[in-house]
């Protein structure tokens, strides 16, 4: 089997960490398994060699000033794994074996960083190589970076490329729990999660792997979150399953869109629970919901309509805060749902802004972390489809040329 483990900086934070890290790390080599290893800066030290940059530094002197984190990492494990007699080999930046090259444009160049991840991977007969995580080398041969969570894109992006049967993230939480141990008495860990489940997460606060590292992961490559005193790099923690999947999608059936105005609604504590739990009682489903300041929007199926606006009328009647309730029909919703397509820099725009081109008029646009649901006219839905379909694509090309 071969295995790239990630170590994030608090499972390197201290001596007796980085001692437990090569213990885990020989474990794996003594079962006759290969190993990559990819590390990042022990503790907050990313972070305290930027807060001392007090000074005007341009990017390239950052870039090498921080990398000296990563740097001092590798040297640690290389060093703890010959103390174990494990052949290790540090790979930074600037030397033969190092795999991470950017374009001219600062994006990682996908071709010759799969050429170099397979040279390495050749090498991991013969060594363990460990790699500095968070770093990358530019065509003029300058030290860049990945971005926060960097790291963990290291990771799975090695994994991929050098076609490594698993990835493990090893850090300070035991794979994704069900919610915050710190906040959430009885929390547990969840034994499998979806990419997109965590990336939801991830983008809401959930601190386990940075979302773009999870662009990486394909099907044949199974990722595994771990804390670091578990010790068995092999077993435990959470699965993550799944690949991003870049989809475009209509609903077969008209909406109906059912409004409930009232005073400072947003002010109000459960009035979504109640108005949800009445249409609950009634059987309906709901499709989406989207709010404003004075207001609380509900789809529903067309078919549903009526009943719909007839019970939320009750809960209007029954509730001060509550002034009054509409019913529009037929609308139709086309959900563009992907990895990276939501949440790259203006991507929203882009999928839009020729839906208001044609001259079609967009009734409400509901996005999420993974994606995005654009509401208009029945009558105008296949035009919108085109239209989504057609932009997807041509952004869809520039991540993949990214």
């Amino acid at each position: 089997m071969r295995v790239v483990a990630k170590f994030g900086g608090t499972s390197l934070g201290t001596g007796e960490r980085v001692e437990r890290a090569a213990d885990s790390i020989a474990s794996v080599v003594a079962d006759g398994h290969q190993i990559a290893v990819v590390a990042s800066a022990m503790g907050s030290t990313t972070d305290e060699l930027l807060d001392d940059i007090t000074f005007e530094a341009d990017n390239a002197d950052r870039a090498e000033i921080v990398s000296m984190g990563e740097r001092t990492s590798v040297r640690m494990l290389k060093a703890a794994l010959a103390a174990r007699d494990v052949d290790a080999t540090f790979v930074e930046p600037g030397g033969d074996l190092w795999p991470v090259i950017t374009d001219s444009h600062g994006e990682v160049d996908p071709e010759t960083t799969r050429e170099r991840a397979a040279a390495l991977a050749d090498a991991m007969d013969d060594t363990v190589p460990v790699v500095t995580g968070f770093l990358a080398e530019t065509p003029a041969g300058n030290v860049t970076t990945l971005g926060r969570g960097g790291s963990d894109t290291t990771a799975v992006m090695l994994g991929n490329y050098m076609d490594a049967d698993e990835v493990v993230i090893v850090t300070d939480v035991e794979g994704v729990m069900t919610g915050d141990p710190g906040v959430v008495e009885g929390a547990r860990n969840v034994a499998r999660i979806t990419v997109d489940e965590l990336r939801n997460l991830s983008f809401r606060g959930a601190e386990v792997i940075a979302p773009s590292a999870l662009s990486y992961k394909d099907e044949a490559l199974d990722v595994r979150v771990l804390h670091y005193q578990h010790g068995d790099l092999t077993t435990g923690g959470t699965n993550i399953e799944g690949t991003f999947q870049n989809i475009v999608d209509m609903e077969e059936d008209p909406l109906a869109c059912i409004t409930v105005a009232g005073r400072a609604i947003r002010n109000r504590p459960g009035i979504l629970s109640d108005l949800s739990e009445a249409l609950f009682e009634q059987g309906i489903n709901v499709d989406a919901v989207a709010s404003g300041m004075d207001s609380l929007t509900f789809y529903v199926d067309a078919d549903d309509a009526e009943t719909a606006e007839t019970t939320l009328h009750e809960e209007v009647v029954d509730d001060e805060s509550l002034s009054s309730v509409t019913n529009e029909s037929d609308f139709a919703v086309v959900r563009v749902m992907g990895g990276e397509l939501p949440n790259r820099p203006g991507v929203i725009n882009e999928i839009v802004g020729p839906i208001s081109e044609a001259g079609v008029t967009i009734h409400d646009l509901v996005t999420s972390a993974t994606s995005v649901a654009v509401f208009v006219d029945w009558t105008e839905r296949e035009e919108v489809l085109s239209t989504v379909q057609e932009q997807v694509s041509i952004v869809h090309e520039g991540v993949d040329r990214a």
